[in-house]
């Protein structure tokens, strides 16, 4: 992956997901997680606001977060890979306690991290899940969004 074309929001989820992999994989304290990845090159340009909104806000809400997609995942929580289930943790935090950030974003930052740092197909895993999670914490905005496509399709018939 290139990192010259990255946003500084694209850089804070990356390095959110790496603090979140490494709590999952060893439960370090979060100011130790904050305090290694600080240090890590790039992190100068990240958004440091996000990063640490989306680090200490996932961690903490970690048990809720996974109640919230364990009933769209196809297998138990622990048989997930760390990157799909940190991906998971993220964007489920993301899409309950960032209204102001779009669900298709949230979505599509998901499946771009599942790209990089994930299997093979856990890109379509992590698209799955989190569709049918938007569709039940975001209903309004997602039936919004439906309908603008469906106006559109509806628009070019005529």
């Amino acid at each position: 992956m290139s990192t010259a074309n990255k946003s500084p929001r694209r850089r804070a989820r990356e390095f959110a997901l790496q603090g979140v992999y490494q709590w999952l994989l060893s439960q370090a304290p979060l100011t130790a997680i904050e305090s290694q990845l600080a240090e890590v090159g790039g992190f100068d340009k990240c958004d440091r606001d996000l990063f640490l909104g989306l680090l200490r806000g996932t961690i903490s809400n970690a048990a809720e977060l996974q109640v919230g997609f364990a009933a769209y995942i196809d297998r138990q929580i622990n048989e997930l890979s760390p990157i799909e289930r940190g991906i998971l943790l993220i964007s489920t935090f993301e899409l309950i306690h960032r209204p102001e950030t779009p669900y298709r974003v949230i979505i599509n930052e998901a499946i771009e991290l599942a790209k990089g740092y994930g299997g093979t197909d856990g890109h379509k895993f992590v698209n799955g899940v989190l569709d049918k999670l938007a569709a039940r914490v975001r209903t309004d905005e997602v039936e919004a969004n439906a309908q603008q496509r469906r106006n559109a399709r509806n628009g070019d018939k005529g």
